[in-house]
């Protein structure tokens, strides 16, 4: 089993951030699985790395040319995918995993997240799409997308096919369905 991570690597997180990262990481390494995530070291995409190598997880990375200083390629990944652009490399990381986690981030997270559900919800996939807030940073998106919905711009079904969860436990457990 593989699972995706998307999350920030934006500097300067809060350590609250950086230890879900960790801690995300960690619990997929429990569980026996591997990680796929963007390849580099740079805050809580490295971060998840080490979390996930710390209990012996095998850690699948992939990142465009372009970016392996930018996001400072991560040295001790067990596989890189060096790849042409962002297009290729969320099309590489669907095709590698068999469920996808999303922890808080800006708009590189946001893209991936969005993208990966909209596969889900074409049919492109069926695996799952979890996110993984304990700390609250996506409640706005949450309500946004609750009024999204009122106003019948989400179609019936969309919303159910995320589960939203506020703990790398619950998190993990649903990443299990696909099994």
């Amino acid at each position: 089993m593989r699972v995706a991570v998307y999350c920030s690597s934006a500097p300067d997180i809060k350590p609250e951030f950086l230890d879900l990262a960790f801690d995300i990481g960690v619990a997929i390494g429990n569980q026996g699985w591997d990680l796929v995530w963007g390849g580099g070291t740079a805050s809580m995409m490295g971060t998840v790395a080490r979390g996930a190598r710390s209990v012996g997880a095998q850690t699948i990375g992939v990142i465009p040319e372009k970016l392996r200083s930018k996001e400072f390629e991560d040295g001790d990944a067990s596989e890189m995918h060096i790849v042409a652009d962002m297009r290729t490399r969320k099309g590489k990381i669907e095709e590698l995993s068999d469920a996808f986690i999303a922890l808080p981030g800006g708009i590189g997270t946001l893209e991936e997240f969005f993208e990966i559900w909209v596969g889900r919800y074409l049919g492109f996939h069926a695996k799952p799409v979890v996110v993984c807030d304990p700390h609250g940073a996506y409640e706005p998106l949450r309500e946004s997308l609750a009024h999204l919905t009122h106003l019948n711009f989400m179609k019936p079904g969309q919303r159910e096919l995320v589960t939203w969860s506020q703990d790398v436990a619950s998190a993990i457990s649903a990443c299990q369905a696909s099994l």
